[in-house]
């Protein structure tokens, strides 16, 4: 997998299941303890996040770490 691959699924995943949650960007970063700007730049696969973020964000989110690097993640 490349690293704009792993970038982009995580970036989908993410915003997928902030979306299933009925999470705004900005509750999601509140219930994660980052920045809504990191938030957006990280759904839009602008950065390039830290394994800390990754751990936060999951637990934002209330899904494990590998949810959010699936290419199956999605359920609908």
């Amino acid at each position: 997998m490349k690293s704009n691959d792993v970038i982009a699924v995580f970036s989908q995943n993410m915003k997928e299941l902030r979306i299933q949650k009925g999470l705004t960007q900005e509750e999601l970063s509140f219930k994660a303890g980052i920045h809504r700007n990191y938030i957006s730049d990280t759904e839009r696969g602008r950065r390039n996040v830290s394994l800390k973020a990754v751990e936060k964000i999951a637990q934002g989110l209330d899904v494990t770490i590998q949810e959010l690097f699936s290419n199956s993640t999605i359920i609908k």
